[in-house]
């Protein structure tokens, strides 16, 4: 694997990601495992729906663990409600409750959608700061 150019590349793209764009990529992933997760339930491919479920904890994890708490208030809130879908997911896969999923899953688009709407509104405002009394664009 060291030795592929392209997974190389991969790799190298993934880590030259805006901070932005990475939080939607996880997002992206997490909705993804968790869809798959709850498709192994509802055809009872329960191996399927454990793996899936797993990799979307560890995504949650990976979302938790990178919060910058000094960011105050929000960056708790959002610890509390990825905490909150994490032990869903691992109730979820234990009980086999494809409402659990669904309930998951449709936190997550909000927040994703809501993240994606963000990001493209900071991207596309003309933001502008003052140095020395004279108007530079950030």
């Amino acid at each position: 694997m060291l030795n592929n150019p392209y997974r190389a590349y991969q790799t190298n793209q993934v880590f030259t990601l805006p901070q932005e764009k990475l939080v939607l990529m996880l997002y992206d992933g997490l909705l993804r495992f968790c869809r798959e997760g709850l498709t192994g339930i509802q055809a009872k491919d329960y191996e399927k729906a454990h793996e899936s479920l797993i990799r979307a904890q560890e995504i949650l994890a990976e979302l938790m663990a990178g919060l910058n708490f000094e960011a105050g208030e929000i960056a708790q809130r959002l610890y509390q409600l990825y905490e909150f879908m994490h032990r869903h997911l691992i109730q979820a896969n234990i009980k086999k409750d494809a409402g659990m999923i669904r309930e998951v899953i449709d936190l997550l688009q909000d927040l994703r959608d809501t993240w994606e709407e963000a990001t493209r509104r900071y991207h596309s405002h003309d933001y502008r700061t003052r140095v020395n009394g004279l108007d530079v664009q950030r």
